[in-house]
């Protein structure tokens, strides 16, 4: 990397630009953001690329970590987001986690779900995970099921709700509808097909007994006030979309919702995933509130509310994630600008990735350099951080707020925000940007949600300022924020303030219940690659370790084990300590191994922590039919001494 001017490297970055959408259209160019901007940053990104460029190529690192849950709420109740606040776990009687160490990655709602069982004993927390992690540990149930079947293991608990009686009659013939696909089926055929999902069937797909299959089930329903809590391990899988939905349909089912304490809860794994770009639309099929590109009326309404002329927004769904960088390795995409993330060590399967990326001009804006992203980028652009800037974030809870800028930015860095303007300017588009600061760019996202079921037009700079945050809905600046959303006398979205709950976004009212199968792996173990492989995190690491590996304190927890169970040590003649190779059909990388019992047998488990030992070049990146998401969670490897 040479040395240059913000004017010259934005003059080469504008030149390219306007050059690859002259030779090959619009669409020949895109944005890969992240859950770590600032929501006034990701909404400017979006709009500069689908109303100014003409292109819907925007997507990035919240497709890897949430999009499952993002479409199994939007399919089950229209709207996206947990419906829930935080303030449900001091009511909870009992929790259900699943597919979430968040002892060690959400530590501070742990902390709260800790702190509810020790002021109320009786308090019983279920944990579903392949791993005997710290959260497991402390639960008074552990389903320690194999990766990539809680299909099974949900349609069981269900079955068992309906042989129990636990069954809310009321919510199945006033508030739910039951489909298959996009075919409606009765309450009968739903019932009918959960037949194939008793508890000593899907036991044995699951690897746990049914016996506390029937346990979790009696827990979950009879519980006067059930929470569950789930992220990546739900969402990282091909059936990532199925899980959330019966993640929900076990909720609406028994009634476990709506009130204080029952409610289906997603995390997210970024800062900012849910109002930065769920909320903003900023993703390849979505425009803003909950809008999608494919629906031409929804085109229409983002044109007028952005002041563009009709047939501005392309009707074409942009690339996801991992089709953005197929398109990138096949040429049919030739500029890419890469904001507060770092892809080719966050992608599965990454070794082909690289090489799209050394065919692709590569724009990327860090805090941070080098990364194994920067590596490969013709220019990088110095952004400030965090604390460096002021902005909007949002958490699980939609709770919307403000970031004080704290210090200046060091050297000649810069905010997200100035670069997308400077951007837009130089490629022709400023009569899409009036308002040139980021408080202007938040007042006219907050009008524009006030035409939606995600109304905040009532959160203003000046009460974000006052408040510790606050929850949308909020249509007004007299309005408190809503805690519990479709509760009537709750939120102010509703429209049947007489209705127990009020799924508002369906013309009929109704939430959706889907039928969904167990599917089996999409990559099986066999003689040559007998064991699977997960991946996660560790407490005191962040996501690449870009910002953490530089922290003295941090650099001696290590991120570069292998879990092994103890028979599968001594079948590959491996020692606690020994260098180990973990080989699958796309790559292979070393690890150090640890030698566990916390682990099932025929399972291990890596951090993708390590840029040096890197899980990635290992993981499929198979992707959910419906979400797109990829599958971090389970692959076929086989491993050796090395």
């Amino acid at each position: 990397m040479e040395r240059a001017s913000w004017e010259e490297a934005m003059e080469l970055i504008a030149r390219r630009f306007n050059t690859a959408i002259a030779d090959k259209g619009p669409d020949s160019v895109a944005y890969c953001g992240s859950g770590q901007l600032f929501t006034e940053e990701s909404y400017t990104a979006n709009k500069l690329f689908k109303a100014g460029i003409g292109t819907n190529n925007v997507d990035g690192n919240p497709r890897l970590c949430m999009a499952s849950a993002a479409v199994g709420y939007t399919i089950v109740f229209v709207v996206d987001e947990p419906m829930s606040c935080y303030e449900d776990t001091d009511h909870a009687d009992c929790f259900i986690i699943t597919g979430s160490n968040m002892a060690d990655c959400h530590p501070i709602v742990w902390e709260r779900v800790r702190d509810r069982k020790r002021t109320n004993p009786d308090t019983f927390i279920i944990v579903v995970d392949p791993r005997k992690t710290n959260t497991a540990k402390r639960a008074d149930l552990h389903l320690q099921i194999r990766p990539g079947t809680d299909v099974s293991l949900y349609n069981s608990m269900i079955y068992e709700f309906f042989r129990r009686g636990m069954i809310d009659d009321e919510m199945v013939e006033e508030y739910l509808r039951f489909q298959q696909g996009s075919d409606r089926i009765s309450l009968d055929q739903f019932r009918e097909n959960l037949e194939n999902y008793k508890p000593e069937r899907a036991a044995a797909t699951c690897g746990v007994s049914p016996e506390q299959i029937r346990e979790a089930a009696f827990r979950f329903g009879s519980s006067p006030a059930t929470m569950s809590f789930w992220t990546m391990g739900l969402n990282q899988q091909t059936q990532g979309t199925a899980s959330n939905r019966l993640m929900m349909a076990m909720h609406l089912l028994t009634g476990q919702i709506g009130r204080p304490g029952a409610t289906p809860f997603s995390l997210t794994g970024q800062p900012n995933a849910g109002g930065g770009i769920r909320d903003t639309g900023a993703l390849a099929h979505a425009l803003p509130t909950g809008r999608v590109v494919a629906n031409p009326e929804h085109r229409r309404e983002v044109e007028e509310l952005w002041n563009v002329p009709e047939g501005t927004i392309s009707p074409n769904p942009g690339y996801h994630t991992m089709a953005l960088f197929q398109a990138m390795y096949e040429g049919d995409v030739e500029c890419a600008l890469i904001m507060s993330t770092n892809p080719i060590h966050s992608l599965p399967n990454i070794l082909p990735y690289r090489e799209a990326m050394e065919r692709t001009f590569v724009v990327v804006a860090d805090a941070f350099h080098p990364t194994e992203t920067t590596k490969y980028a013709d220019v990088v652009l110095p952004a400030a951080m965090w604390v460096e800037k002021s902005g909007v974030f949002s958490q699980p809870e939609r709770r919307y707020h403000y970031v004080p800028k704290l210090t200046d930015p060091p050297g000649e860095a810069r905010s997200d925000f100035d670069i997308l303007i400077n951007l837009a300017d130089r490629l022709g588009h400023s009569e899409l940007f009036p308002n040139r600061t980021q408080e202007d760019i938040w007042n006219e996202w907050r009008k524009i949600s006030g035409q939606s079921y995600y109304n905040f037009e009532g959160i203003t700079y000046e009460r974000l300022k006052s408040q510790p945050g606050i929850l949308w809905p909020c249509p007004d600046e007299d309005h408190p924020g809503t805690c519990r959303r479709f509760v009537p006398g709750s939120d102010p979205m509703e429209r049947n303030e007489d209705a127990r709950l009020d799924f508002y976004a369906r013309p009929d009212g109704r939430a959706i219940i889907y039928l969904h199968e167990q599917d089996p792996p999409y990559e099986p173990t066999d003689d040559q690659y007998p064991l699977t492989l997960t991946t996660g995190r560790v407490l005191e690491h962040w996501h690449t370790e870009t910002i953490t590996r530089g922290i003295k304190d941090l650099q001696g927890v290590r991120t570069d084990f292998l879990e092994v169970h103890p028979a599968d040590a001594q079948a590959a003649g491996l020692s606690e300590g020994d260098e180990v190779r973990v080989i699958s059909r796309r790559g292979e990388a070393d690890f150090v191994t640890r030698i566990t019992g916390d682990i099932r047998e025929g399972l291990v488990f890596a951090t993708f922590h390590s840029a040096k030992h890197l899980v990635n070049k290992i993981t499929s990146d198979a992707v959910d039919p419906f979400s797109r998401q990829p599958d971090y969670k389970r692959c076929a490897v086989t491993i050796e001494k090395v």
